[in-house]
Formats: C-alpha cells, sequence, structure tokens
C-alpha cells in the first residue's frame, strides 16, 4: 500500500514522471547519428580481422627506423608514427603510415623522394619498438579505462573488462570508433542482438575506442524513482 499520501501529491508525481519520460524521449529522438548501423556497421568495422595481416600493418606509436641509402640526413632510428596514424619526414613531408605495411611505407617513400630529390633510393623501413596494445571504453558503463588487446578480444569481452553497461546504457547503439588509413572511422551496434546471437561480435583492434550511451528515458525514469522517496510518493510495505 502507499504510505500516507495525497492524491493530488500523488497525481502530480505521476504528472512530473511522465513529463520526465517525455522529455528524455524527444531529446533520444532529436537527430539521427551519421555512423552506420545494422548490417552496414560491419562494412566499416568487420567481425574480423586477419590476425596474420594485422601483425605486420603498422599503428600509431610505432617507432620506425628508416634508412635512405647514400642520404644519411634522413636515415634515422627515431621516426615516431602520430596518435592518428601520421608519420613526417624530412622532404617526403606527411605520409599515411597506420594500417600500411613497412613495404608498403618504404615504396610510397621511395616514389616521393624520385619525384623530386633523390635519383634511384633505396629505402628500408623497420618497426623498432611497438607500444602495448590497448583499447578505451568510454561512457555508461561501470569501470571506464583503457585495456589491453589481443587477438581474441572482441566488443563483449572488451565491456566486460569494463565491468559492464550499466542499467541506464544505450545498449542498441554502441560505438565503436576506429583509426582506418589515417582517418578516423566509427559504426553502431547492437549489444542485445549480439548478446542474443543475432548478430556477429566484431573484434577490437588495438587503438580501438568504445563509446556506451546513455538512454535518456531510462536515466529520467531512474532518477525519478530515486527521488520519488522524497515526496513519500512510493513507499510500500
Amino acid at each position: 500500500m502507499f504510505d500516507r499520501v495525497g492524491p493530488r501529491r500523488l497525481g502530480a508525481a505521476l504528472i512530473m514522471a511522465a513529463a520526465m519520460l517525455a522529455l528524455a524521449g524527444c531529446s533520444d529522438s532529436s537527430g539521427k547519428s551519421p555512423l552506420p548501423k545494422g548490417t552496414s556497421a560491419y562494412s566499416t568495422i568487420p567481425e574480423r580481422v586477419d590476425n596474420g595481416e594485422l601483425s605486420q600493418k603498422l599503428r600509431a606509436g610505432d617507432r620506425l627506423a628508416i634508412k635512405i641509402f647514400g642520404e644519411p640526413e634522413l636515415t634515422s632510428d627515431n621516426y615516431r608514427i602520430d596518435a592518428i596514424g601520421f608519420l613526417q619526414m624530412p622532404l617526403v613531408g606527411e605520409l599515411i603510415a597506420g594500417g600500411q605495411t613497412p613495404h608498403e611505407l618504404s615504396v610510397e617513400i621511395t616514389r616521393r623522394l624520385a619525384a623530386k630529390y633523390v635519383r634511384d633510393p633505396q629505402v628500408a623501413v623497420t618497426v623498432i619498438d611497438r607500444p602495448r596494445s590497448t583499447f578505451s571504453v568510454e561512457g555508461d558503463v561501470d569501470s571506464p579505462g583503457v585495456f589491453e588487446a589481443n587477438p581474441e578480444t572482441t566488443l563483449l569481452t572488451g565491456l566486460a573488462q569494463a565491468r559492464s553497461p550499466k542499467r541506464t546504457a544505450k545498449l542498441d547503439e554502441i560505438a565503436i570508433f576506429r583509426n582506418i588509413n589515417g582517418q578516423r572511422a566509427g559504426a553502431l551496434f547492437n549489444l542485445v542482438d549480439i548478446r542474443r546471437g543475432r548478430a556477429a561480435d566484431p573484434q577490437i583492434l588495438a587503438g580501438d575506442k568504445i563509446v556506451v550511451g546513455k538512454s535518456a528515458a531510462k536515466q529520467a525514469w531512474r532518477d525519478f524513482l530515486e527521488t520519488a522517496p522524497v515526496f513519500n510518493a512510493f513507499r510500500f510495505y
């Protein structure tokens, strides 16, 4: 039974709750995300990436030794790929290095040098140092943070490391962001469908960012339930 609450006060509380939910619903539907979702999401963030091929790809944070035979001023073992996958070299300029193999990068460096500066350049690219492979989880989860990625990490296991989404999380639109060939890409995934086996569980790679949004409707209802006892609106025996 309800605690001593007049019908007018109870009615006002219910109206307040309904208004909160209505406002939350409007904010949820105020605009559509430009990120692909459903089956289209897997075109951007595939279910699996070939691990053998992936291990050969350069990525953000890699330190490279680049040797240009006969050109000591261009040769160094301190070239570093920046956070979004680019590399800066004298004369060569800015290159997209993330997602390329060392051979592919050496071919592009050779092409640029041969076009203007060096006759028949001979280029060798080697990875000297590679940072720890990590991904991050942000948003409406119990323990957001940075976690270690391995070839078996997926969206489900990645979220588990962050102690899973909260009850207010928007489970049908979990975003994964990834740097692909120097460009920032992202897609939305339905965690409910993945948990039920109706959709594939995508692999999480080093450098990925998982963002869990909050359902405004769920949060509004939860906020109301938490404040309702203050108004003595819903006390049960």
